[in-house]
């Protein structure tokens, strides 16, 4: 399935463990102190203390704690995420966003982005915000995100004696066919523009062939009709029409039955 990835995001929870040599830092302000000479002191800037800090002017107080934090800066390769670079930093994307003055999740080769390193403490819950991937407008599209860094469920055999059907377990997002430019044409030619009642999985054709029949948990009988670059072994993602309801979807683990 041809994709871009457009601002829809899901909100998935990561456990991780930090251990990364570089830390942020508070510093309590005293006074006489100057944003000034505190960037100097920490080898930062004063622009970039404003802004780890949300200060809107110079004016700091005694008493005043700031964060300072590492700067690092990365350029952006081919084939790169917000995603996967908020993961390998541990930061969350809504951060690098924010620090580099992005109103898109699309980034592109040779972009220069600012990283505030060591603000997660160790043992740390991190919200990362998954983009849901959505139809692409053209074959020539840059290839859909890659998977997520985390372990994916085992295929799981069901247990029943009709051996024609297979359950596993898998986890499932959603698209839509509802952005600007989209095409909306699956891999195996559906137009979800023209069948916005379709119901569509897009699948690993490795796992599940292309144009089965399945029963998806919660969502009901869909056709495998697509594909995508970033799913890969036990994931799926559901058309879903409604940009909103793509949103509300979310990332959720499902049971799925190959019915042929």
């Amino acid at each position: 399935m041809l994709k871009r990835i457009i601002s829809i995001l899901a909100v998935a929870v990561l456990s991780v463990t930090v251990s990364a040599n570089v830390q942020a830092a508070t510093v309590t302000v005293k006074k006489g102190d100057t944003l000034w000479d505190l960037s100097r002191a920490n080898n930062t800037s004063l622009e970039n203390i404003q802004k780890l800090n949300h200060l809107t002017t110079d004016l700091i107080h005694p008493g005043d704690v700031l964060t300072i934090a590492p700067e690092k800066h990365y350029i952006v390769k081919n084939n790169d995420t917000l995603w996967d670079i908020a993961l390998d930093y541990r930061v969350t994307v809504s951060q690098l966003k924010e620090w580099n003055k992005l109103n898109t999740d699309l980034i592109h080769p040779g972009l220069n982005l600012l990283i505030y390193e060591g603000l997660n403490t160790t043992t740390t819950k991190v919200v990362t915000e998954r983009p849901i991937n959505q139809a692409a407008q053209a074959a020539s599209a840059k290839p859909a995100a890659q998977a997520p860094k985390e372990s994916e469920p085992e295929v799981e055999a069901a247990s029943t004696s009709n051996t024609s059907s297979r359950e596993m377990t898998v986890k499932a997002t959603a698209y839509t066919a509802s952005c600007e430019g989209c095409s909306g044409t699956t891999a195996t030619g559906i137009n979800l523009k023209a069948n916005p009642n379709a119901k569509v999985i897009a699948v690993d054709p490795n796992v599940i062939p292309l144009g089965s029949k399945v029963y998806v948990e919660g969502y009901g009988e869909a056709t495998a009709g697509d594909t995508g670059g970033a799913i890969k072994g036990n994931r799926i993602d559901v058309f879903i029409p409604s940009e909103q309801d793509a949103i509300n979807f979310g990332v959720k683990q499902l049971k799925v039955k190959i019915l042929n």
